[in-house]
């Protein structure tokens, strides 16, 4: 694709230019103003402010918890939202996005949230909207969501091209905004080039740039577990550094870098442990020093298992993760995963679960010898990905990022973009920790390599198979199955 993108802070004239298209886009756009948007985000008390909860936990080391939520109509949304707040015990709270709005496709949102009027005069309703539909609600309604809480807010998607929608939401009152151009494309998408979302997401950053420079805090979170299917921790680490970074350029002071619960407690510890380090140092080393760094454990993103004492056990396992590894705050799952949408009281019951197991462990931690050499491999290979990133891109993360990701040198298991390369295979070693059995052409050192062939041997000498996909295979489903290994045996 010829597109032009370079890791340089946009013009106020290239932004302006493209901020008339994007707002030209749906009608709801003619709706922002920065200037008045600014001066409403500036009559925010402190406690509805998401950057000054997370520094303010950090500091203190606290984990919060965050419950994922959505529906379609603003009055069903406010009392999902109060019900998390009153009932759920939740430190912040989400607004997770309609598929329709991600596809940017408001006209299908205009006749869903139509229809859902209809049923709710009529009563007899059921959603047909999976999330909020920010964009056509507009300023107003999100103003009128964001005023109905006192629990700062954070923008929830999955949007390839989020640029209107976050006009639209900054300014309409949340204070938190997810994504990015790599994290929004691979996972989410097939046929959208990577140039191009970096591109659009580099206006997004650009925005909350814009923001910050009028003393407007606003919290940016890549989206930490990709795939949320065995990723190992380097290729996490190295998206989300990248993102923090290309972020920082367009102007963003406060980034939420995240890492999805794996399963076994030594790597879940580390991994979160050396995102923030990693992060913070690569910032630091390419002259961003004025960002604060914070970081989310996501609960388990894979098959849940459908009984719900079952669901609650692998939800305190991840909250205990959270916790002991000290991340900023978690994103709690519901006992419902394995149906679908959870109810209001069943995502409730998960917040309550994650916050008596974060508050019980408040004051411990993890320390020993197996840390250390978990947390000193997962650097090793992320500073392979990124280094390699680095070069290959001569010196622009940008293009760095691109030719990283054409090349396979990131390499996401399972993500169905076009661009993504798909020869990298994941697989878990012998107590659990997830390793690379296939590396396709990522950068990894022999020694590196040597490592993952030795754990995964050591795994098939002990349960008499050979090293083979079959047991990618098992891995995948084996949590929703009730064990961590996916030994046929255990089945």
């Amino acid at each position: 694709m010829n597109l032009e993108i370079r890791n340089k802070k946009w013009s106020d004239d290239e932004f302006l230019k493209v901020e008339k298209e994007v707002l030209a886009t749906w009608p709801t756009g003619k709706d922002v103003n920065l200037t008045e948007a600014i001066d409403y985000h500036k009559r925010l008390p402190d406690h509805k402010v998401f950057t000054k909860k997370l520094n303010k936990a950090k500091a203190e080391g606290k984990t919060l918890i965050q419950p994922r939520a959505g529906v379609g109509l603003i009055e069903n949304h406010i009392k999902l939202m109060q019900h998390l707040q009153d009932f759920g015990e939740t430190d912040l709270l989400p607004t997770t996005i309609d598929s329709y709005t991600r596809q940017n496709q408001y006209e299908n949102c205009a006749e869903g949230i139509r229809r859902e009027k209809e049923m709710m005069a009529s009563g007899n309703f059921h959603p047909l909207l999976n999330g909020f539909p920010a964009v056509n609600h507009g300023i107003a309604g999100c103003r009128q969501v964001c005023e109905s809480v006192e629990t700062p807010l954070q923008i929830r998607h999955g949007t390839p091209d989020a640029r209107l929608l976050a006009e639209i939401t900054l300014a309409g009152g949340f204070t938190s905004y997810e994504g990015g151009g790599i994290s929004y494309n691979i996972p989410y998408a097939k046929n959208i080039p990577i140039e191009q979302t970096m591109k659009d997401w580099q206006y997004v950053d650009r925005l909350v740039g814009v923001y910050e420079a009028n003393g407007v805090p606003i919290n940016r979170e890549p989206y930490g577990p990709l795939t949320g299917t065995l990723v190992p921790p380097c290729l996490s680490h190295a998206v989300a550094i990248i993102e923090a970074i290309v972020a920082a350029e367009q102007g963003v002071k406060n980034i939420t870098v995240g890492y999805g619960q794996l399963g076994n407690l030594i790597q879940d510890v580390a991994a979160i442990r050396t995102l923030d380090e990693l992060t913070n140092e690569y910032l630091q080393k390419f002259g961003y020093n004025d960002v604060n760094v914070t970081t989310v454990l996501h609960e388990w993103m894979g098959g849940f298992p459908a009984d719900e004492a079952k669901a609650f056990g692998l939800i305190g396992w991840g909250a205990a993760a959270a916790a002991l590894s000290k991340a900023t705050k978690v994103i709690v799952k519901s006992p419902h995963e394995a149906y679908g949408v959870p109810t209001m009281e069943a995502n409730a019951a998960g917040l309550r679960c994650t916050k008596q197991v974060v508050t019980m462990l408040q004051e411990q931690s993890i320390q020993g010898p197996r840390l250390q050499s978990e947390m000193a491999i997962i650097k090793a290979e992320t500073r392979c990905i990124l280094d390699k990133c680095f070069e290959l891109g001569k010196g622009d993360w940008c293009q760095g990022a691109i030719a990283g990701i054409n090349s396979g040198v990131i390499d996401i298991p399972f993500g169905p973009a076009k661009c993504n390369a798909g020869l990298m295979l994941p697989a878990r070693d012998n107590d659990g920790a997830v390793r690379i059995l296939n590396t396709g052409n990522l950068p990894f050192t022999d020694d590196l390599k040597n490592f993952h062939h030795d754990k995964l041997a050591q795994r098939a000498k002990v349960e008499g198979r050979d090293v083979s996909f079959n047991m990618v295979v098992d891995d995948v489903y084996a949590v929703g199955l009730g064990h961590l290994v996916g030994r046929p045996g255990m089945r």
